[in-house]
């Protein structure tokens, strides 16, 4: 009976992630900056952000809110993040997360976080005052993330997670939903170790945001000058930035205290080009990690035709530390990702186990 509702149960998370697939594949390079929101394909958190995103089918823990939730399943009592991300060195853009999971129940785990993308103060101007003297205004944009995941067997896990998305200024704002849906399948060439990972997962599923506020009004005079009147100027729709990621990785075990993982991903972007990442991570005694991946996507060795900011590279580096004999742990963890132009993409972050 089990067995029964446990099947049950995976037909209709696979029929939800697959359904709305058609939406991600229909995308090309030809829809490219019809889409908004695009800070959902920024990930903000240092250790995965070192792989380029290779690694969505094994990631695990709160990080795997962002690639594939179905990862969070694998928290083992409560995991937090927080990381600071200067984006686009050069730029005076930063990117500031936080993030917890937790146990709870059996095999059940929730997760919670919040993104914050700063862009710095920039000076108010208008079209009569040209000059910067009325002072400045700073962007914000919020992404709260909320999941729940599941572990349906010793191999299976899913998960799903609900994003609001803000995006404000000082008088125009836009607010909206967006929906995540992941599988994880987790298996091993022996008894004693799970060494092959593969998911799926579909991204950024929600309703259209459009703008809207005081920003978008103006006071005009009549012709006869007699009285004056408030026009409002309709903002149009824009869609989120969906996504279908596969992912897989092998752990090569060759020593007690040596780990070494390949990884893959394919990503099908609904409004720009699809994307092949790969890379590869060595772990000693799970407490040391360096790792590196490369990201291609049509045209990126083409300074000329490339038409993302990344150029390909990416790597990072862990320091993982247990505190006490209790199995909590703290880790420190730093990325690069390559960009042209600016001076690349480079991420810090902090990790608790508890």
């Amino acid at each position: 009976m089990r067995n029964f509702y446990l099947g049950k149960t995976l037909r209709l998370i696979v029929l939800g992630a697959i359904m709305p697939t058609g939406i991600c594949f229909a995308g090309n390079p030809d829809r490219a900056g019809q889409a908004g929101a695009t800070e959902l394909l920024i990930n903000p958190w240092a250790r995965s952000g070192g792989w380029g995103g290779a690694n969505s089918g094994a990631v695990h823990g709160l990080e795997a809110q962002f690639w594939n939730v179905a990862g969070t399943a694998h928290t083992k009592k409560t995991e937090a993040i927080f990381s600071h991300t200067n984006y686009l060195q050069g730029s005076g853009m930063t990117l500031s997360a936080f993030g917890l999971t937790q146990k709870a129940g059996e095999g059940s785990v929730l997760g919670l976080s919040i993104m914050s993308f700063d862009f710095g103060d920039i000076p108010i101007t208008t079209t009569d005052l040209p000059e910067p003297s009325l002072g400045n205004y700073s962007p914000q944009y919020i992404n709260i993330g909320l999941s729940y995941a599941k572990v349906f067997s010793n191999s299976i896990y899913g998960g799903i997670n609900f994003k609001i998305v803000s995006e404000n200024i000082s008088n125009v704002s836009a607010q909206g939903m967006a929906l995540d849906a992941g599988i994880q399948y987790v298996t091993g060439t022996n008894e004693d170790r799970d060494n092959v990972k593969f998911g799926i997962a579909l991204k950024n599923v929600g309703t259209p945001l459009k703008f809207g506020g005081d920003g978008l009004s103006t006071r005009a005079t009549l012709p006869s000058g007699t009285y004056q009147l408030t026009i409002e100027q309709r903002a149009a729709g824009f869609e989120m930035p969906s996504l279908l990621n596969i992912g897989a990785s092998y752990d090569f075990k060759a020593a007690a205290d040596h780990r070494i993982t390949l990884a893959g991903s394919f990503t099908s972007n609904s409004f720009t080009k699809d994307q092949f990442t790969a890379g590869l991570e060595y772990a000693f005694k799970e407490m040391f990690m360096v790792r590196g991946g490369f990201t291609y996507e049509e045209d990126i060795f083409d300074d000329n035709l490339r038409t993302s900011v990344y150029t390909g590279p990416s790597a990072g580096v862990t320091l993982e530390v247990p505190m006490g004999k209790s199995g909590k742990k703290f880790g420190i963890d730093y990325s690069y990702r390559a960009t042209n132009p600016f001076d690349g993409i480079h991420s810090f972050g902090g990790k608790f186990t508890l």
